[in-house]
């Protein structure tokens, strides 16, 4: 006991700081999500999250380069189509001529060292902006939508993809989407299963960035609860036993207790989505004076490495040498 226990003995120096702490997650656990569009030389700023743009793939390529040599680990491929090719089942998220099939192998060849993932959702590709088609009732119709799921995930998987990446919370869609990958001899391509991703607040940015908010209604009838953990968890617990590889939290800050308790339950690795609002808070903050950057996003991702995270999904790995590097 004190006087002749002094805890702070232990972070007196920089030096013993460094002993002692747990080191950040290096580049190679980060993956960078991007907003895909067609054509060439895209480059609009997304006004909700400052640093991040809807690219068309000749853009990505050159701003991938400094991501790349940073050592980042992987990109996650968001793709949108033009308003006038929506329709009610959301048919051009499978397009082999789409803008995250055409720009699958492009990446592949210039940034081998890339593992690149892929959303698979419908959402961006629908007229009513949910993430599968609606049934009479107007609601959207689980199994309906996978057998759309199953044919997005295998046009990426076709194109190259490393791995896919579900997000649209449909019941099955995990074995879904495996067994259409083993019919196509797609058998080495890795899924990772947005498995735990909650119906949350903090998706404003990413809404505007994708231009795939719900024309009518929301999503917390196929998203998870916030205040429902058991179910959420069991949503993990069945995409493992489903086929999954990975295994991913939605958001990430607000439900750090649900990347630790997964983390605990299982032996795959464990992904966490550092979301659009969590990203632009930060940003927001800091362009007031309330708080510096870098060590906000060093704290935060931080917790996250405490909480079990294994794969950091954020928007600051573009920027990890500036607010991340040592």
């Amino acid at each position: 006991m004190f006087p002749e226990i002094r805890l702070r003995r232990l972070r007196r120096t920089a030096s013993l700081r460094k002993i002692m702490g747990q080191p950040l997650p290096g580049p190679e656990k980060f993956i960078w999500p991007v907003f895909l569009r067609e054509g060439k030389k895209v480059d609009e700023p997304v006004s909700a999250m400052p640093g991040q743009s809807r690219m068309s793939a000749d853009v990505l390529l050159k701003k991938l380069e400094p991501v790349a040599k940073s050592g980042v680990g992987g990109v996650l491929l968001f793709g949108l189509t033009d308003p006038s090719k929506k329709d009610a089942d959301g048919s051009e998220a499978f397009n082999e001529k789409g803008a995250v099939q055409k720009a699958i192998p492009l990446i592949k060849k210039a940034f081998p060292q890339l593992t690149v993932f892929t959303d698979v959702c419908l959402c961006a590709y629908t007229d009513h902006g949910h993430c599968g088609p609606l049934n009479k009732a107007g609601e959207v119709d689980n199994d309906a939508a996978l057998t759309l799921l199953q044919k997005a995930a295998v046009s990426h998987a076709a194109a190259g993809a490393d791995c896919v990446a579900p997000s649209a919370m449909m019941d099955g869609q995990v074995l879904a989407i495996r067994e259409a990958l083993d019919e196509e001899e797609l058998t080495d391509t890795l899924l990772m299963s947005y498995s735990t991703k909650f119906a949350s607040s903090m998706y404003g940015p990413f809404r505007e960035a994708e231009q795939s908010a719900p024309g009518k209604g929301d999503r917390q009838g196929y998203q998870a609860s916030y205040s429902d953990l058991r179910t959420a968890l069991r949503e993990s617990e069945l995409d493992e036993d489903e086929g999954a590889d990975i295994l991913m939290v939605k958001p990430a800050l607000m439900y750090l207790d649900v990347i630790h308790q997964l983390r605990e339950a299982t032996d795959l690795p464990v992904a966490a989505y550092n979301v659009s609002g969590e990203y632009s808070m930060l940003i927001a903050q800091a362009e007031r004076g309330w708080g510096d950057l870098r060590s906000m996003v060093r704290e935060n991702m931080a917790a996250m490495q405490r909480a079990g995270t294994d794969i950091f999904i954020s928007y600051w790995a573009n920027r990890y040498n500036e607010l991340l590097r040592d």
